[in-house]
């Protein structure tokens, strides 16, 4: 989904529905009067999120099978429910078996049907941050849906970050974490710059009137085309798009696609609020066992950095697995692809069950 992330979603395909998929329900939680980190602030702030299964609680009302999974930058929960993932996991024996668990989708601020700068207010929305988005997910779970306590928090991309996150701010709500294609560190490096060029070209692009537009600015090309970079690896976007004229096709049609429904204040905040993220600080708090899952063709996070590596280190019950680059695996992208790393979920799942190692 664009990006998972960039850590993004990557805006992969999703695909048609897997066959007998679980029932999928959607609705809005509206938080009355959220205050941003910036200050700023939102009368009604809604957050769409689609839910399969049902809550089930402990003699002590503790919620012991919700499982929150994020999407990436650019991205909704919507992406989750395809053959690629929820085909992989949310069936009948599957890991996250939705007959077991209560599996929660939401769309993050700024994104799908939660309240977002193209709604109405554009530019004058409030900047918001990971942090804020971390801080309306709870909301979303605690005050929404009445879930206390999670069995799982996972995510892909920025919700890989998000799962960092979720560790360190509420580190006794879960019992097990699943970050995928992220690392638990600041933006920084390529990361960052690939960033800047989509924030810079919005920004500083004269049709893109302060974000007053009326048709969407030619600056929302260059942000699709850095997605389209960075969403792959080298290895798939060349078999794809081998000679000149054949990247230039495969290209236009990924921007021309992307642009019918994209919206430059949209993606420049989504971008944007990736500012703040910083989990360093509290990965000495993260006490539930964790699995971080990245790939090695991943360009966005390369394993060359070691920074995952030396970083889990830090986390007391933390494991890395780097993917190693095949012919099945997406680069960025491979984070939606459970086939490719369910195992690993399966495993943890099994480790963490209640009385369990």
């Amino acid at each position: 989904m664009l990006l998972a992330a960039l850590t993004l979603t990557v805006l992969l395909s999703q695909g048609q529905p897997p066959p007998s998929a679980p029932a999928v329900v959607e609705a809005d939680f509206v938080v009355k009067d959220f205050t941003f980190t910036s200050g700023e602030k939102l009368p009604e702030l809604r957050i769409h999120y689609r839910t399969l299964g049902a809550p089930r609680k402990d003699a002590a009302g503790v919620v012991r099978n919700a499982v929150l999974i994020m999407h990436g930058t650019g991205g909704t929960g919507g992406q989750f429910t395809g053959r690629n993932f929820a085909g992989e996991l949310f069936g009948p024996g599957q890991p996250l078996d939705a007959a077991k668990y209560f599996i929660i989708l939401p769309d993050d601020i700024g994104h799908g049907g939660s309240s977002k700068p193209s709604n109405a207010l554009r530019a004058k929305f409030p900047r918001y941050g990971y942090v804020d988005m971390v801080r309306a997910e709870h909301r979303l779970l605690t005050e929404g849906l009445g879930v206390n306590h999670l069995r799982l928090v996972m995510g892909t991309s920025m919700g890989g970050m998000h799962t960092w996150m979720w560790g360190g701010m509420y580190p006794e709500f879960m019992d097990a974490l699943m970050p995928l294609a992220s690392l638990p560190t600041q933006i920084a490096g390529r990361n960052r710059a690939w960033r800047r060029v989509v924030i810079d070209a919005i920004r500083n692009d004269p049709e893109w009137k302060n974000g007053d537009y009326t048709t969407q600015p030619q600056s929302l090309r260059t942000a699709a085309q850095m997605l389209w970079l960075v969403g792959s690896n080298p290895i798939r976007r060349q078999a794809e798009a081998p000679t000149v004229a054949e990247a230039d096709r495969v290209l236009d049609a990924y921007v021309a696609n992307y642009i019918k429904s994209g919206d430059a204040n949209d993606i420049l905040y989504a971008v944007e609020a990736s500012r703040d993220y910083d989990p360093g600080p509290a990965l000495e708090k993260i006490t539930a066992p964790l699995i971080a899952i990245n790939s090695a063709d991943d360009i966005i996070n390369p394993p060359e950095l070691q920074i995952l590596e030396r970083e889990i280190k830090r986390v007391r019950n933390g494991r890395a697995i780097v993917l190693p680059l095949s012919e099945r695996t997406a680069g960025h992208g491979t984070h939606t692809m459970a086939a490719l790393w369910k195992a690993h979920l399966a495993q943890l799942l099994a480790e963490t069950e209640r009385g369990g190692g």
